[in-house]
């Protein structure tokens, strides 16, 4: 299926397959992801820990499930073109005991919904 030049910009909602394969092609590794509200903003964490560790609390099927909420939470702020851009260009990476941190910027009217 071709893209389309919106989906190819970005445009296009998040999947949790795409998400995985952005994180799997940045850092070779499923890493856990929250999302975090401080101080009245929105922030994406891609945490230390992920599924190929022997000590990653989470099953696959519980994490896919858990993606499944956040990508449906991106896609609904409409913020997936913003994390879409980060994962693929961030020269970053999560290390032990520090997350990497996204402040989303959300399209006005979406953040008193969710920032409740």
């Amino acid at each position: 299926m071709a893209m389309s030049e919106s989906e190819a910009a970005g445009g296009a909602p998040l999947s949790v397959e795409e998400l995985l394969s952005l994180l799997r092609g940045r850092w070779q590794a499923s890493y856990d992801l929250q999302l975090v509200r401080r101080q009245g903003r929105l922030y994406l964490h891609v945490m230390w820990g992920h599924l190929e560790q022997q000590s990653f609390p989470l099953t696959a099927e519980a994490y896919g499930e858990k993606l499944d909420a956040i990508v449906a939470s991106l896609n609904g702020l409409g913020v997936a073109p913003q994390v879409r851009q980060w994962l693929a260009t961030t020269r970053d990476r999560p290390r032990l005991g520090k997350a990497l941190s996204l402040p989303l910027q959300l399209p006005e009217g979406r953040a008193s919904e969710f920032l409740l």
